[in-house]
């Protein structure tokens, strides 16, 4: 028995209507008298804890501060969650009561027998301080509370029903029933789990005064662009229906069923009834995984000693490995007071330290395990200064923890032609010392090499990744300055450094021929060579225009700066996002402004790049002998690369468009298109489709798919809540994005947009002292989060750049197995 004092948290009797009340809206029907706080215990009646028996009973309460007859809508309610009792598996059904009589809140014996209240009232003060102090009791023994709609008006004087609520509705919230778009973003509660994603329905939909995502588990929202939501509108983040385990119980509430006909629809009715189903314990959910509070960021390495790097080099990449060490390299920068050569005259240009270090979770101790010599530290400065090249990606073997075998993706100093400044690009097997965390710099095995220019910086990819079938992905980028096309499509024929162009990706990424500017596929052999997997973009072997134009290594092509590649070997869909140009808006002369990209990648294909953007939105052509002048639209769907600096196929594979991209403007950029298909590209007509994010400054880096697994029993685990979304992200943290967002499966290939999409910039916390320039991350076989923060410089390594583990802290899901009423199971 739970016995009911004094609560030291009671809230907010006020002896006033005070104004905030009024503009929120709280109150309808006839303005209520606030009462004064009674001195003394409000209760000490018993509830028995769990409230309800095992043949489970729902109250409905229908008091309202209004007069009159009774809503339609209450009496569509009653005679809904009457049906809902009564029909389903046996084991789920239940038995309903309903009243109008708040004295039911101060009977301890009759409130005991109610695994369930429901509140179905209009707004105002329904309770007397007795009758509240009753229901908190029963919450706080364990009781479950399902709010609809106008409940969320009901109490306006107590915190504690705000609370349990979880928000309360602004006044300006628009009153005429409107079809909107509802995204379900929870596929595990049962109050969601056989919703479409993309739920279409009429509504009264309600704006919030205070948005309480973060602060509740969230499992709707609606999505504000299907309706009118006034000028008290709540933006992209718009809840319509959560919960959470509140003060001792568990609490679901629904804006939604605000008209007597969205009763009749079996999709609301499925809603309610698994609403009923948690807060009645009959079956169990996770009513936490979205709460900000229930995760951790640790940092896990500390700064370097002055003039080292032994603790993080310029952070540029990780990997975890099964026994749950993290490996993670350092492009080539060193700390900013250590000397860079910049002369071409001089042996050691660029010469800088490619760093592989591990970090250890059992010791909590890092070891420089060892460091490659690189083409990669020149510091910053004009693009014919710096450069992106050095130790740009890192991956394990399959077998890791039997062979040691890491794989590194590097630019060795000693392949540099300082006359014709051209380098080497490598991926290149080592084995890794398991015992001492040691790399054994004499074992390499080089498995792939290509030329690259480094007149001109920049553009040099890195990331791999590994499929379920055990290919290896390697991204790379298209080896091309940034500076000569104004910042739109990078296709200067013109700037060249001894025959070899560094301004004309068509060169690169738009060659059928080149392996920069691509994602490419191959097969590791256990003796370091490698075979080429069915279904590659190419051959190699294709006789078309004369043969010999073709690599048979390319899996994508027409990306830019693909940094950060993944694949989720539940489905081996390829993920992948890269940096756009620089233009910081869209042209009518040469097209869409800067992009950066997120793809879903299902086949082989061409990406675009710098043919095409977004969802196949064509730059303008450019050639000999004048540059300047603007020549015809590219046309996305048979693109042609008739660059002087092409030695590969002319005509190529028709363009994919991206699920995923954005601009300083907006999210997802599309514009009305003429009757030859070319958008107008006038920032006035410009249409977002995805309103949760936006550029500025922005590099694009591309996340995992997370994947629950059940068996990981240690703790810090992301909840299965994750499972199944994709996590992408950006260098920086402002209104660029950090979120994880579902696609649909039957459309992602194709470059269909997210469905839905939910920031973590509070649990991957944004700002300086949190990870503010996100390089990189990846789960770990624990099932938490590593991330790597670049820093605060550019080309170096600071006090900033570090390690991170974010964790998930909240518990498990709820109610506990052993109060679950006969049957019930777990979601």
């Amino acid at each position: 028995m739970y016995l009911r004092g004094v609560s030291a948290r009671r809230r907010g009797w006020a002896a006033t209507l005070t104004a905030s009340v009024v503009a929120a809206g709280l109150i309808s029907g006839p303005a209520a008298q606030a009462r004064p706080l009674p001195d003394g215990p409000l209760t000490t009646m018993s509830i028995t804890s769990p409230p309800g028996g095992s043949g489970p009973q729902v109250l409905i309460f229908y008091g309202s501060a209004a007069g009159g007859e009774e809503s339609p809508v209450v009496n569509a309610g009653i005679e809904s969650i009457e049906r809902i009792g009564l029909s389903g598996p046996a084991g789920q059904r239940f038995a309903v009561e309903a009243t109008d009589d708040a004295s039911v809140f101060t009977d301890g014996s009759r409130l005991s027998g109610f695994n369930t209240v429901v509140f179905l009232t209009g707004g105002g003060d329904v309770l007397d301080p007795e009758q509240e102090a009753g229901l908190e009791a029963y919450m706080e023994a364990g009781g479950g509370f399902v709010g609809v709609h106008d409940a969320a008006r009901a109490e306006p004087y107590s915190d504690w029903f705000t609370g349990l609520i979880g928000a309360r509705p602004a006044a300006s919230s628009p009153t005429s029933v409107q079809r909107a778009t509802v995204e379900v973003g929870d596929r595990r509660h049962p109050a969601t789990t056989d919703l479409p994603v993309q739920w279409k329905r009429p509504d009264k939909w309600l704006n919030w005064v205070k948005n309480p995502s973060g602060a509740v588990h969230t499992v709707a929202r609606v999505r504000e662009s299907t309706y009118q939501p006034g000028a008290s509108a709540n933006g992209w983040d718009h809840p319509v229906s959560w919960c959470r385990d509140y003060d001792g119980g568990r609490s679901f509430y629904t804006a939604m069923g605000g008209t007597a006909s969205a009763y009749d629809e079996t999709d609301f009715r499925t809603h309610l009834r698994g609403a009923l189903l948690w807060t009645s314990r009959l079956a169990r959910a996770d009513c936490k995984a979205t709460i900000d509070a229930n995760y951790k960021a640790e940092r896990l390495t500390q700064p370097n000693q002055p003039g080292q790097n032994d603790q993080i080099g310029e952070p540029h990449g990780l990997v975890t490995a099964p026994d749950g060490r993290i490996l993670y390299i350092g492009r080539g920068g060193a700390d900013s007071s250590q000397p860079v050569v910049t002369d071409w005259n001089n042996p050691d240009i660029g010469k800088g330290k490619g760093e592989v270090h591990v970090y250890d979770p059992r010791t909590k101790k890092v070891t420089l395990a060892g460091a490659l010599t690189v083409f990669g530290n020149k510091g910053g400065g004009d693009e014919l200064i710096k450069v992106e090249e050095g130790l740009l990606g890192i991956e394990l073997d399959p077998g890791f923890q039997q062979n040691g075998w890491v794989y590194l993706h590097y630019t060795p100093h000693s392949r540099i032609d300082r006359d014709t400044r051209m380098a080497e690009r490598r991926v290149s097997r080592f084995t890794l010392d398991l015992a001492s965390n040691k790399l054994d710099l004499s074992s390499e095995k080089v498995l792939l090499k290509w030329p690259v220019q480094i007149h001109s910086c920049c553009h040099a990819g890195g990331g791999m990744t590994w499929d379920s079938r055990g290919n290896l992905y390697i991204a790379t980028g298209d080896n091309n300055s940034s500076r000569f096309s104004d910042g739109y499509s990078g296709n200067n024929p013109e700037p060249n450094y001894k025959g070899v162009s560094f301004a004309d990706a068509r060169r690169t990424a738009g060659n059928t021929n080149n392996l920069n500017g691509k994602i490419l596929r191959i097969h590791p052999e256990p003796d370091g060579t490698y075979t080429l997997p069915e279904g590659n973009l190419f051959t190699g072997k294709e006789t078309a225009e004369g043969g010999g134009r073709t690599r048979g290594e390319i899996y994508v092509m027409g990306v830019r700066n693909p940094a950060r590649i993944f694949v989720d070997q539940q489905t081996d869909v390829l993920y992948a996002g890269w940096v756009g140009p620089d233009a910081s808006a869209p042209s009518t002369t040469w097209g869409p402004a800067k992009y950066d990209t997120f793809a879903a990648i299902t086949e082989a294909g061409n990406r675009g790049w710098p043919y095409c953007m977004g969802n196949e939105q064509p730059y303008r052509d450019r050639n000999l002998p004048d540059p300047s002048k603007p020549l015809g639209w590219y046309d996305c769907d048979h693109p042609k690369n008739e660059s002087p600096n092409n030695d590969g196929l002319v005509n190529l594979p028709p363009v994919t468009g991206n699920n995923i991209w954005y601009s300083p403007q907006g999210g997802a950029p599309d514009f009305p298109r003429d009757a030859n298909g070319i958008p107008s590209y006038k920032n006035e007509e410009a249409k977002y489709l995805l309103p949760w994010l936006k550029g500025g400054g922005q590099a694009a880096m591309n996340g995992p798919v997370y994947r629950y697994d059940p068996s990981v029993t240690g703790s810090g685990q992301w909840p299965a809540y994750w499972d199944g979304k994709w996590f992408v992200g950006d260098f920086y943290d402002a209104d660029q994005p950090r979120h994880a967002v579902l696609t649909d499966p039957k459309t992602q290939g194709s470059g269909g947009i997210p469905i839905h999409a939910e920031s973590l910039k509070k649990i991957v916390p944004v700002g300086n002292d949190g990870i503010r320039n996100l390089m990189d991350w990846k789960f770990g076989p624990d099932g938490a989060l590593y991330v790597l923060d670049y820093g605060r410089g550019f080309f170096t390594s600071d006090a900033k750049s570090a390690l991170w583990r974010v964790t998930y802290t909240g518990g498990g899901p709820t109610p506990a197995a052993d109060q679950l009423v006969r049957g019930a199971t777990t979601k």
